[in-house]
């Protein structure tokens, strides 16, 4: 049988990979968000106001502010050109 590990040592292994993990997965999520921003500012720019759930909550993140708040104005503001 497996010699047992205490709980100290396991849960210090868990943290040094998810820190790893994080900094790994980071770079991902980075150029995922700069895709996902070209890829509304077109469908914002193509489209009608009210636009769809996820369009708005784009908008609402981009403007920080809750959809129920932006105005068309706002959001053909940040229409990729």
């Amino acid at each position: 049988m497996a010699e047992r590990m205490s709980t100290r040592i396991r849960m210090d292994k868990v943290r040094e990979r998810a820190r790893v993990s994080r900094v790994e997965n980071g770079h991902f999520k980075r150029k995922a968000r700069a895709a996902r921003d070209i890829r509304m500012g077109e469908l914002v720019s193509k489209g009608t106001y009210p636009y769809t759930p996820a369009i708005m909550s784009w908008v609402s993140e981009k403007l920080g502010k809750p959809s129920t708040q932006v105005t068309e104005t706002e959001a053909k503001g940040l229409a990729t050109k």
